[in-house]
């Protein structure tokens, strides 16, 4: 018997569902309040439901696969495009069940540990873009009163102080201890952002999966934790190339009459994972005293962002055949398709 299609459109306090009877063909759309939902679905036979991939729908996704259901987290573009009419929660669950019974790839349900890690990876970001947003603005606001200091943490490390002591003789003292507070909280960002990289490297210490890939070259702390956290289960794709194309590290494409164009690449997917392949890719191309045969060939004919993305692109792959296949790395492997 096939499984009822559920869909439903989470909020934070009402969720809205979309299914159609299967026996007597009633449209059923209706409200459920947050409390009451695990309990809508505890006691119904097995349903394949559909939910986007927004806030919150990682949890419940865990919590109706406990309950023995099948569910598949939609991106929101595909599920925009078979919303109809004004946007609404009733359109949204409605456009939910249509998305669902289409075939594509749905977005992995994650464990709670892997959800844990890119967790401490969006916030080591924010650290990341909060540091450097706090140095500009220093630099900014000392420009303004003449002083102008080189490029890079370490420069502005080095001038501060000579700095704030010139100040001090011709500026309120209020604005030379709030400038020096805000240089020290700099340090305090420092030891918080090492706090998370301590924590990650630990984790990646007891995951085999992360130590396996850390052998690729270009593939550090970051991008291995990232990596593994970010995909799930390998072999829920079904290829590396299947892989890549969902980082968005694949040409975009578009055609008419029979004619195809390939563009830049797509850039859709995990964007944070797709700029940690690229980095990789860039630090193995510019320090790698043997970056192969592979990459001196491809640079021979291509740009060097194209040979970049090119090498990101193959590094991917790699990381989905190692962890899909339980392989280790081999330097100069060659994958031979049967006949």
């Amino acid at each position: 018997m096939k499984n009822t299609t559920v869909g439903v459109d989470i909020a934070k306090n009402v969720f809205q569902v979309h299914w159609v009877d299967a026996q007597t063909g009633e449209i059923v759309s209706k409200q459920i309040k947050r409390a009451s939902f695990l309990a809508h679905f505890a006691n119904r036979e097995r349903c394949l439901i559909g939910m986007e991939a927004c806030g919150g729908a990682q949890h419940w996704a865990r919590r109706l696969i406990e309950m023995g259901h099948e569910v598949r987290l939609l991106p929101g573009k595909v599920v925009k495009a078979f919303v109809a009419g004004n946007k609404n929660d009733v359109a949204d669950a409605r456009a939910i069940w249509t998305a669902v019974q289409q075939p594509g790839k749905s977005v992995a349900v994650k464990t709670e540990a892997q959800q844990a890690v890119l967790a401490l990876h969006r916030m080591r970001e924010q650290l990341v873009k909060f540091r450097t947003a706090q140095s500009n603005c220093l630099r900014g606001l000392l420009t303004e009163y003449g002083e102008v200091m080189n490029k890079g943490r370490a420069a502005l490390n080095r001038a501060m102080p000579s700095v704030l002591a010139a100040l001090s003789e011709r500026l309120p003292a209020v604005l030379i201890e709030t400038l020096r507070e805000q240089w020290a909280r700099l340090s305090t960002v420092d030891t918080q952002i090492a706090e998370i990289e301590r924590r990650l490297q630990e984790w990646m210490r007891q995951d085999p999966s992360c130590k396996a890939i850390l052998e690729i070259p270009g593939v550090g702390l970051l991008t291995a934790t990232a990596a593994v956290a970010t995909m799930g289960d390998a072999k829920s794709f079904k290829s590396g190339r299947e892989f890549a194309a969902w980082l968005g590290l694949v040409p975009a494409q578009t055609g008419s009459g029979g004619r195809v164009r390939l563009l830049g690449i797509s850039k859709r997917g995990d964007t944070y994972l797709r700029t940690l392949l690229i980095h990789g890719a860039r630090v193995v191309l510019g320090h790698a005293k043997e970056p192969g045969p592979w990459v001196e060939q491809i640079n021979k004919r291509r740009p060097p962002n194209v040979v970049t993305v090119a090498l990101a692109n193959k590094m991917a792959r790699t990381i989905w055949a190692m962890l899909a296949h339980s392989r280790k790395y081999e330097k100069g492997y060659m994958s031979m398709k049967a006949a």
